[in-house]
Formats: structure tokens, sequence, C-alpha cells
């Protein structure tokens, strides 16, 4: 177990940072690109663990996949054209590349067998296996499949209409993926909009997909055309450093590039919501997608309540709206974010734990948490419980500590920022010059 000394109290971030990849839409590049008919240029992909794992296990599955300094280049092998590996599929800690695969997979005419880490173990799968079992999909696993290892032989699949319990990317994306193998229309309809990264970037692969409020169809058999695809920087990951700037005293930070999905900005929307100086500027489409570049300053923050249609807007960035809440004057309530407890830990009490330790005064409920604002946190040893977005709100909790912190398992964060701490030194480093 690593541990890494953090930063202390008493400086201030300033500069400009272009935030990596985002890992979704790098995720679906690959896979797409893997499926469809010709070759696919990705630039600024984001090569941390979770998507390595993505390109691992189409590489195992025949499918050409060079990384070039600036770019990732796939020769396509299209839909029908994927071919049985000869081991094990190794999902790593992803649960996008675990459940999105599935789907691909529920369709191919072989065998396989998916791991994962010990987190991937304990996530629940049952939410994709149903629905793709459902459509004629062979599927068994631990408990039923319920949870991983996987086994898959796949094979002629039928469309469904499926009404999905949970506003989730990754299920709804499944499904459409599984689609494109059968005969007909499926059809997906959720209780709130998710990300819909998977529908902009099958439109941009050439592929029609059918989207009225939160029902999306898909017609079976149509094809997919190798494209270039630029990725815009990751919302998820340009969160840790918004907030940075909204709690750092004489801060001043700018993130270019980052994408503005209206299914991602809930981050931006409770920024705004509880205070923030944020700006956002010169927005334009790449490949389907709005991105934009955001400015964010020192801010005068009071609390809110964080709940109902936005929360999947912004479900990964809870644990550093947090920390966020820890410096805000009054309380702020987060709720209907029982999504929280099944992702890489149970981020609901592990967020809780951690932020207590550095002196934060937050409390669990059944369905978040309650915080009480304005808090001087204090030094100590925290820890991410192999969680990167639990291990980089920690980092920033660090920087407004008064003391040491020390964070155990600090390489988690590796899974979606490769180089977090080097951006996060260099808006410390611009500050003293």
């Amino acid at each position: 177990m690593s541990q890494k000394q953090l930063y202390k109290n008493g400086g201030n971030l300033n500069g400009e940072l272009r935030v990596p990849g985002d890992k979704s839409i790098s995720h679906r590049a690959v896979m797409f690109g893997a499926i469809a008919e010709g070759k696919t240029k990705i630039y600024h992909f984001l090569p941390g663990e979770d998507c390595l794992s993505t390109i691992s296990c189409f590489q195992q599955m025949g499918v050409s996949i060079k990384r070039e300094h600036d770019y990732v280049e796939i020769d396509g092998k299209g839909v029908n054209g994927l071919s049985e590996p000869s081991g094990v599929l190794d999902v790593g800690n992803s649960g996008t590349t675990t459940r999105l695969m599935l789907g691909i997979l529920a369709g191919a005419p072989f065998h396989t067998t998916l791991i994962g880490d010990e987190s991937i173990a304990k996530r629940p799968m049952g939410r994709v296996t149903v629905p793709l079992r459902s459509m004629g999909a062979k599927i068994d696993g631990r408990e039923l499949g319920q949870f991983t290892p996987l086994s898959t032989r796949g094979g002629t699949l039928r469309p469904i209409r499926y009404e999905s319990p949970v506003a989730s990317a990754q299920v709804k994306s499944s499904i459409l993926l599984a689609g494109l193998h059968a005969k007909g229309t499926t059809v997906v309809t959720e209780p709130h909009k998710s990300r819909d990264h998977t529908e902009r970037m099958l439109t941009a692969f050439g592929v029609d997909v059918d989207v009225k409020g939160t029902t999306i169809s898909i017609e079976g058999g149509q094809t997919l055309k190798g494209t270039d695809i630029h990725v815009p920087g990751d919302i998820s990951s340009a969160a840790f450093f918004l907030v940075a700037g909204a709690i750092v005293s004489n801060s001043h930070i700018t993130l270019r590039n980052v994408g503005l999905n209206p299914t991602r900005t809930g981050i931006i929307d409770v920024l705004q919501q509880m205070g923030a100086s944020i700006e956002v500027k010169d927005e334009r489409i790449v490949n389907g997608e709005p991105v934009g570049d955001l400015v964010i300053e020192t801010s005068d923050l009071h609390g809110i309540e964080i709940g109902g249609d936005i929360i999947p807007r912004l479900i990964d960035e809870i644990p550093i709206i947090a920390l966020l809440a820890t410096q805000a004057s009054g309380k702020t309530v987060i709720k209907d974010a029982e999504e929280l407890k099944v992702k890489e830990t149970n981020r609901i009490d592990t967020v809780v734990s951690e932020l207590k330790k550095l002196g934060a005064n937050i409390v669990t409920t059944n369905d978040g948490m309650i915080i009480e604002g304005r808090v001087q946190l204090s030094g100590g040893t925290v820890d991410s419980h192999g969680d990167h977005r639990i291990g980089m709100m920690l980092a920033i909790a660090s920087c407004i500590t008064n003391g040491d912190t020390f964070l155990e398992r600090a390489e988690a964060i590796h899974v979606s920022y490769p180089n977090f701490f080097t951006d996060l030194e260099y808006l410390l480093n611009e500050s003293s010059l």
C-alpha cells in the first residue's frame, strides 16, 4: 500500500490546465471503433488504467489497436468481426468496460469470460445481465450472473422494450449495443435522462439512433463506419480543480477544452447555485459533444439541497461536492443518491468517514449525506480505499487543511487521471511565481 504526503494549507492555485480526455467518451470511442468498419483515430484519448483495460480486451478479440504519440488508431473489425479470445478478459476496475462490453458480446457467436478486480467483483451486474438475457443472450456468473466472473456465449438476439429501473448510461448503452445484433427495434426508457455519450457517438459513427425524451430506440443490423474522434476534457476530472479554485484562497484557474454535455454539467449548476464565481467561455461542438473553457476563482459559498433529476448529472462528482459543502456557510443536503453505494466503494460511507477524519461536520443518510459548513479542516491520515475519486477529493482537501495530510493508496488515482498530482503541483508552483 502506497502512501503520499499531500499539500499544506497556505498556498493558492493559479494557472491554466487541459484536463485528461473524458473517460466515458474514451471507452466508447475504443469500443465503437473496434466494431466499426474501417479505421478510427481517437485524439486526446485518456490513457488511464480503466481505458487501457478496454483496449486490452478488444485486442484479445483480434482488433488491431495502436497507441501513437497523440492518438490511438483502431482497425475496426465490424459488428460481427470480433474473434473468440484465447483467455479470460480482464476488465480491471472498469464498470463501463464490463457492462458495455457485455452488450457487444451478447450477440457475438463465441464464448468469453470476464473478470475484474476486487471492487468489480462487488458491483451489481444483474442490472445488465437480466435485460440481455431477455434478448436471448446466454450469460452465467457468480450468484446467477449478478456478479463477476461472468461467462457469455453470444448468439441470435431479439429486440426488447425495456423500462430501466435506474437512470444508468451503462445499462442503457449495454442494451442499445446488443440491439445492433437484434432483428428489429430495441427500445430503452429511463426514469431520468442519463449520460447520452453513446447516442451521440453512435450517430458520429453513422448509426441512426432515435431519441425522444428519456426513450431511446435503435434498429438492429446497422453498420458503424470508422471516423476520427476528438475527446474533450473530462468534466468529472475538471470538477476537482473547479472545487479547488472555489475553496482555496486567492485562486484563479482556467480549464481548457472541457466537455459540457448537458447530462454531465450538474457540477457547474451546483457551483453556481452555491454562489461560486464560475464562467463558461468559447462554447463549441466537437463530434456532436459541446465543449468549452471553464474559469473559476475563490468564492463565498452557501449551502443548498441537492437531489432529484440533477443526481444522474453529477453522480461521480458527489465526493468532491461534499468537500465543497464543508467550505460553504450553512447546511448542504445531498439526497436521492443511493447509486453511490454501488460505485468503486460505497461512496456515501467512504466520503463521510474520510472527511470526518479531517474534522468535517458530516453525517450519512440512507440516500446521501448532510454537511454543515463552514469548517476548518485539519490534517491527518486518510485512505482512498482504492477509489480514484475519493483519492482526488482527499488530495484537494489537503490544500485547505491545517497540518500535514497523508493519503493511503494514492495509486488509485491513476485509474482516471494519471497526471493528477503533476497538474496539482503545477497550479501550486504557478501561484508561487
